[in-house]
């Protein structure tokens, strides 16, 4: 990855969380004047549920910083992986605020409580569900951009947001002009479930980013088709992918001509590196040539195990 474009990555991530912070204030308070109206148990749940997207948004507003600070002597890859320290601080709360929200819905299922004020609480719902869909299609724009877990994690949350405010509304418009305020509490716990549910996949996909998951099969492809695409590259093999914070981090060995001069090698490796670079501006590449026909293995790794890919232009590695 080249410096310019990683630095237009962060500014992007560290944009878009600023504002994610400052929707989520917005929120609180509209959902809290709206509590305080109506009395609404989907009011309280999605009013708890912003409020626990202020520490996340906050949580993802210093993680982004942190992951975008360089490599130094202790960090010698850098600190992406903030990121996911932040996605598991995501799913934490979310799944708190899925068990505070079910449990205050059961309560409200068993002793009713009239919702009141319906015009202001249906009025704030609307608000909401418009500025957080202004919020999700501005992250879906910064992802274009990034490839940040951490934004992602971000707009996921809200993205869930917008369907639960869809019920929230339906909850309340129930309880307040249709006389069933059981409707109202059923709502907040179909909330609940929703977010437990979206705190699952969170919680799933920071484990996989922090335990260096493997990249998804149709990068490793595309990868291996550039790197190959150079008939003088044989083969290769070992071929390892993983995530660290918005950079893909991508390590091969390659099958050169063992004749070749150390200074061609190079230029071959070189070539080859910035052909994956093209395809994945978000990369920190590093090939290790190997003389063809006397490859090793050089670590251990479940990719060790796996056949090596060969150029169809020349010999099996």
């Amino acid at each position: 990855m080249t410096a310019s474009t990683l630095d237009d990555a962060h500014a992007t991530t560290r944009r878009i969380t600023t504002l994610s912070v400052g929707t989520a204030t917005i929120l609180i308070v509209m959902k809290a004047f709206a509590l305080g109206a109506s009395g609404s148990v989907s009011i309280l749940a999605t009013l708890a549920d912003s409020s626990l997207d202020l520490i996340a948004s906050l949580a993802t507003f210093f993680a982004v910083r942190w992951a975008a600070a360089p490599a130094d002597p202790e960090h010698r890859y850098g600190h992406g992986k903030a990121e996911a320290l932040a996605g598991l601080v995501q799913a934490g709360l979310i799944f708190a605020s899925a068990v505070f929200i079910g449990w205050e819905a059961v309560q409200r299922i068993f002793d009713p409580r009239p919702v009141v004020a319906g015009g202001w609480a249906v009025g704030v719902v609307v608000v909401s569900i418009a500025v957080t869909l202004w919020l999700v299609w501005m992250q879906t724009q910064a992802l274009k951009k990034t490839a940040s877990l951490a934004v992602a994690g971000d707009r996921a949350h809200y993205a869930a947001d917008l369907a639960a405010n869809v019920v929230v509304l339906i909850g309340v418009i129930s309880g307040a002009y249709l006389g069933a305020p059981g409707l109202d509490a059923a709502a907040g716990l179909v909330v609940a479930v929703w977010l437990f549910w979206g705190a699952i996949s969170l919680l799933r996909e920071s484990a996989d980013h922090l335990l260096d998951h493997a990249g998804p099969e149709e990068d490793r492809v595309a990868i291996t088709a550039a790197v190959l695409s150079d008939p003088r590259i044989s083969g290769l093999h070992q071929l390892r992918t993983r995530m660290a914070g918005q950079v893909l981090m991508v390590q091969m060995h390659v099958d050169l001509d063992p004749q070749l001069t150390l200074e061609a090698a190079h230029a071959i490796v070189v070539e080859a590196e910035q052909r994956i670079q093209a395809a994945f501006p978000h990369a920190d590449i590093l090939i290790h040539a190997d003389p063809r026909g006397r490859a090793e293995v050089h670590a251990t790794s479940s990719d060790d195990a796996v056949e090596p890919q060969p150029n169809q232009s020349g010999p099996w590695s």
